[in-house]
C-alpha cells in the first residue's frame, strides 16, 4: 500500500507539480479495497494500512520541511519488517501471556514487563535475526522520584565509559570489541556464500545457505546490541534515581566520529543514547538534566583553586598535578566535578533569571 501509494504520488508530482494529500490516499485506499483484483486487501487488518498511508503522508511533511529525506519504495526482502496497529473496540488484548491482534487473533508471547495505562497501539516487527516482537504504547501516570538533594557531574570517555564526581567509575564493557573475532569470521563465510550464490544465479533470498549465514551474523549484532542496551539502561537509572541534578557535557558525536583511530571505540560506547536516556528519564520522575557547553574546559582546570592547565589537551595525559596548589588530580574524576560545579552554576543562574523576572 505504502509503494502503491508513494507511486501515485510521484506520477502525479511529476505532471501536475503538487502531490496527494493523507485525504486523497485515504479515498484511494478505500476506493481499492472495492475492486475485485484487490479483495486481498480485506484479509489485511484495515488500520495497519491506513497507519501506512499515514506515515507516508507524514513522510513527504518532514520532506518538505527539510527534516528528512524523500520517501523510498520499501522492499519486503528487507529482513526488519513491522506494521503498527490502533487499539480500537478493545481489539488489542493480553491475557495470560497471550495477546490478541486484529485479524491474527490470540498469539502466544513470553512478556518482559506488565502491562500499565491505556493501550493506544501496538508494533509488530521481525527483526534482521528472524525474531518477532510487539511494542505496546501505553498512556500511563509516571510519578516523580523522592527528591535526594544531590547532584553529579558525569565525565563519559572510552577507557572508562563514565566517571562520576563522587569518584565512582564504570568500566567500558567493550561489547563489539569482545565480539569482534568472532564476528570477523562469521561475517567471511557470509561473503563466500553471497559469491558462491551470485556465480550461481541464485537470488540471495532464494539462497538458503545465505540466508542461514546471514541469521547468524544478524544475532551476533543483536546480542551485542541487547548487552549494550542493558547496560546503557541499567546505568542511566542508577543515576537518575540517585541524583535530582545531572551535569554532563553536550559532546558533537559526528564530529568525533571523524577520528578514525577512535571512531569505533566511539561508536560503540553509544554516549548519545546514554544520554538521551538520563533526558527523557530525567523528564520523567522530576529530575534535572544539565548539558554542559563542549566547550568548557572541564579536563583542564583544577577543581580545587580554577587554575586552566593546557597541557592536559593531550588525552595521554591521565594524571596531573596542580602547580599553584599542588592537588593531584585524576583526570576524569576532576572533569567530572568541574562538571557539576558548572552545572550547579547554570542552575543557580537560571532559578536567579526567573526570580528576578516575576
Amino acid at each position: 500500500m505504502f509503494n502503491y501509494l508513494l507511486n501515485a504520488w510521484q506520477v502525479l508530482y511529476e505532471t501536475t507539480g503538487s502531490g496527494l494529500s493523507y485525504h486523497k490516499c485515504s479515498a484511494i485506499l478505500t476506493g481499492l479495497k472495492k475492486q475485485e483484483d484487490t479483495v486481498w486487501m480485506n484479509e489485511v487488518d484495515s488500520i495497519a494500512l491506513q497507519t501506512s498511508v499515514r506515515n507516508l503522508a507524514d513522510g513527504f511533511d518532514r520532506f518538505f520541511k527539510k527534516q528528512n529525506g524523500k520517501p523510498r519504495f520499501k522492499s519486503k526482502k528487507n529482513p526488519v519488517q513491522s506494521y503498527t496497529t490502533k487499539f480500537v473496540n478493545n481489539n488489542i488484548r493480553l491475557e495470560d501471556h497471550r495477546l490478541k491482534l486484529p485479524k491474527l487473533g490470540w498469539v502466544s508471547i513470553s512478556q518482559s514487563r506488565k502491562l500499565e495505562g491505556r493501550i493506544i497501539n501496538a508494533t509488530i516487527s521481525r527483526t534482521s535475526s528472524g525474531k518477532y516482537f510487539v511494542a505496546i504504547l501505553c498512556e500511563t501516570d509516571i510519578e516523580e522520584l523522592p527528591k535526594t538533594g544531590s547532584s553529579v557531574g558525569v565525565d563519559v570517555g572510552i577507557k572508562d565509559f563514565a566517571v562520576l564526581s563522587d569518584e565512582e567509575a564504570f568500566p567500558n564493557m567493550k561489547y563489539y570489541e569482545k565480539s569482534q573475532e568472532k564476528l570477523k569470521k562469521e561475517q567471511q563465510i557470509l561473503s563466500r556464500r553471497q559469491r558462491l550464490a551470485l556465480s550461481k544465479g541464485i537470488e540471495l533470498s532464494e539462497a538458503k545457505n545465505y540466508q542461514k549465514q546471514r541469521i547468524k551474523v544478524a544475532r551476533i549484532h543483536e546480542t551485542i546490541e541487547n548487552q549494550r542496551s542493558d547496560f546503557l539502561h541499567k546505568l542511566s537509572t542508577k543515576i537518575v534515581k540517585n541524583h535530582d541534578i545531572i551535569g554532563m557535557e553536550s559532546l558533537d558525536i559526528a564530529q568525533m566520529l571523524q577520528n578514525k583511530e577512535l571512531s569505533k571505540q566511539i561508536g560503540d560506547v553509544s554516549w548519545a543514547k546514554f544520554k538521551e536516556q538520563i533526558r527523557y528519564k530525567a523528564d520523567w520522575y522530576g529530575k534535572t538534566l544539565v548539558e554542559v557547553e563542549k566547550s568548557f574546559p572541564s579536563s583542564q582546570l583544577c577543581h580545587v583553586c580554577g587554575h586552566k592547565n593546557t597541557q592536559v589537551k593531550d588525552l595521554s595525559v591521565r594524571q596531573w598535578t596542580c602547580p599553584d596548589c599542588h592537588t593531584s588530580h585524576d583526570r576524569d574524576v576532576n572533569a567530572s566535578i568541574n562538571i557539576k560545579k558548572e552545572a550547579l552554576r547554570i542552575v543557580a543562574s537560571e532559578t536567579a533569571g526567573t526570580a528576578g523576572i516575576a
